[in-house]
């Protein structure tokens, strides 16, 4: 699948080091300090839906407001398209379907394990478009740590705010006899059960767009703070007064009644281990924690990660364009790894189906982020890059590849092997913590095939870039020059890790002048990168089929 280059919801951050070098160049004068008055909390310069005005046919950033904490294993966020729709937001939209967790790293790539959370008044619809309701952006409030709406078909306020792997509700109501909460576990295989007496709803969700184990289920619990009097569940919109429901698309609605200005808290957590873990994840999360203590951690966790730069200068709108390049940045790659009864770190693997121990991170498509956002983490959180290096080799032994656009598992998305550069500029800055030999195996490895099942994986062409120098224009391979270009930097990569590793010489030396490949595509009637034919010619430029 091809994603246009800056099309992605991690594009924006690949800016994020020019805004700070700009930024660094402002002078602050006595208007501007003015107006930075009040901003001592940097969170609250953060726009959580700069970037949401987009569509299929026109990208403004093609983000959507996520609500979470850095790296957060879940994220929240408001739902106006349609289910399985990748524009899973859009600003100029005017009706909610829902509340979904999702963890969409970009519309091309698409999400996986959603499910929605919505409140409903009066007649019971569980429809997604018979029940969405009219909202105004005057009455919505988007913060990284907190989601506020008003639903105005039915008089409802509906508030989240999240942990890592959980997430509190608070939904304040009208007078009603008939108040419904509706958790829609989406399409493509799910299923719900209401437990009245613990005045919960369990279950599990597993739709996704590819690169999952037969085996993968997103596994929830929800627990509310006051009885139900009745339940329903759904299957293929067909109500039911069963607590069960299970097939290709359920879910459930459970009725209250209240009083105006009555609120009802939903404690949620999910898991992609087991339903016991999901209440374990639920207990250490959130546990007893209020609505507020919930926000206020979750504040909390954002503040200390962008206090860690801190701009002077520029106007408010700079500054408020940079922390909200910085939130992204924060958000990928995705901790998708659990913490079990023995706390130990522990993940469900995406590449085979099992609980294994260790380290796992997902939602990253190195083509992207690789020039900006690793060489920024290595500096700023080498911590967090030994660990992203650790679910690495977990990764390759898992699946026997290194991960390229990962989204749960291997996705057939871009072009390169730019794992290489991640890895050797963690190890050369002098990160440890993690298995080099074996990534190394892994890098040397990509240099020689790809993974014929996802060909994004390894390096497509890797025949003929070994034996020519470069990937030929005529031999059915799309982005021939770009490949080459993008190898040719991996193995200058490779060509210094290996140095530093003590390596054989004669390897060395092979990658050394493999780093040198770029020159093969180089047209010097043109002074530029050009498509080469397998038998040395240019392409043409006016007839490119000769």
């Amino acid at each position: 699948m091809y994603m246009p280059k800056g099309t992605n919801v991690l594009a924006t951050s690949k800016i994020l080091i020019l805004l700070l070098l700009t930024l660094f160049a402002f002078n602050c004068n006595n208007t501007e300090t003015t107006e930075l008055a009040g901003y001592e909390e940097l969170v609250k310069l953060v726009n959580p839906l700069i970037g949401t005005d987009s569509d299929f046919s026109l990208s403004n950033g093609n983000t959507y407001p996520a609500i979470a904490v850095p790296w957060g294993m879940n994220f929240w966020t408001p739902q106006t398209g349609k289910m399985g729709n990748g524009w899973g937001y859009t600003y100029d939209a005017k009706k909610i379907r829902g509340i979904k967790q999702t963890h969409q790293p970009s519309p091309w790539i698409n999400d996986y394990a959603a499910f929605s959370l919505m409140a409903v008044t009066g007649e019971l619809k569980v429809g997604e478009d018979e029940r969405a309701s009219w909202f105004s952006h005057k009455a919505e409030i988007s913060k990284p740590y907190y989601y506020n709406v008003y639903l105005a078909d039915y008089d409802v306020v509906a508030e989240v705010t999240p942990t890592e792997r959980a997430a509190m509700f608070r939904f304040t109501l009208p007078k009603s006899d008939s108040t419904y909460i509706l958790l829609d576990a989406f399409d493509k295989g799910s299923m719900v059960r209401v437990i009245p007496e613990e005045r919960k709803i369990i279950g599990y969700c597993s739709n996704n767009n590819g690169g999952v184990p037969d085996n993968f289920r997103n596994y929830f619990v929800a627990v509310f703070d006051k009885d139900f009097d009745i339940t329903y569940t759904w299957e293929e919109g067909k109500l039911s007064e069963k607590t069960g429901a299970e097939g290709f698309h359920v879910g459930a609605a459970i009725r209250f009644q209240s009083k105006k200005g009555e609120q009802i808290h939903v404690k949620i957590a999910s898991s992609f281990i087991s339903p016991e873990q999901a209440e374990l994840n639920l207990i250490n999360e959130i546990g007893t924690k209020t609505f507020e203590q919930v926000k206020d951690a979750a504040k909390k966790s954002w503040e200390k990660e962008l206090a860690k730069i801190k701009v002077e200068g520029g106007t408010l709108k700079q500054r408020e364009t940079f922390y909200s390049c910085l939130y992204r940045v924060l958000l990928f790659p995705r901790k998708f790894y659990e913490i079990n009864r023995n706390n130990e770190v522990v993940h469900y693997s995406p590449y085979n189906g099992k609980v294994l121990p260790g380290y796992m991170f997902t939602d990253n498509g190195f083509w992207d982020t690789f020039r900006a956002v690793f060489p920024f983490f290595t500096i700023m959180y080498p911590e967090l890059n030994s660990q992203i290096m650790q679910g690495l080799v977990n990764t390759y032994k898992e699946s026997g590849w290194l991960p390229e656009w990962a989204s749960l598992g291997h996705r057939s998305c871009m072009i390169g092997s730019n794992s290489a550069s991640l890895i050797a500029d963690s190890y050369l800055k002098g990160i440890r913590g993690y298995d080099i030999e074996t990534l190394y195996e892994a890098i040397i490895k990509n240099t020689k095939g790809h993974n014929k099942d996802v060909t994004s994986v390894g390096r497509l062409g890797a025949e003929y870039y070994n034996k020519l120098g470069y990937v030929p224009y005529d031999v059915g391979i799309n982005e021939n020059t770009a490949r080459t270009l993008e190898y040719a930097y991996a193995d200058y990569c490779i060509w210094k890790l290996a140095k530093e590793l003590g390596k054989p010489q004669e390897e060395i030396e092979l990658y050394k002048a493999r780093a040198q490949n770029f020159r093969n595509v180089f047209d010097p009637s043109s002074n530029l990168m050009r498509g080469k034919n397998e038998n040395g010619s240019f392409q043409s430029p006016f007839n490119p089929l000769k």
